[in-house]
């Protein structure tokens, strides 16, 4: 479509300053800024939504899996102290 479009001056300084910078022509300047503008540039695509798997790790009821740190913790201290014993 062809149009005739009054831009105002600091517009017009800012689309002199891109087509510098781009290397592309006024034309193709104020198409990619009307799209970016109007929303119609390429929008990022959505990732997909993630999803966690749940795994059976084959504990026991009553294993407080959130207290596997404090235990090997505890079983490294008991081996520890059975050294120490030895000598």
């Amino acid at each position: 479509m062809r149009t005739t479009l009054t831009i105002d001056p600091d517009v017009a300084e800012r689309l002199q300053q891109e087509t510098r910078r781009s290397g592309k022509g006024l034309k193709a300047v104020v198409n990619d800024a009307l799209r970016h503008g109007l929303g119609l540039a390429g929008k990022p695509k959505r990732q997909p939504r993630f999803t966690v798997r749940s795994h059976s790790f084959g504990f026991k009821p009553g294993i407080d899996l959130d207290r596997m740190n404090q235990l090997l913790d505890e079983l490294e201290v008991a081996e520890a102290t059975r050294e120490y014993e030895r000598e």
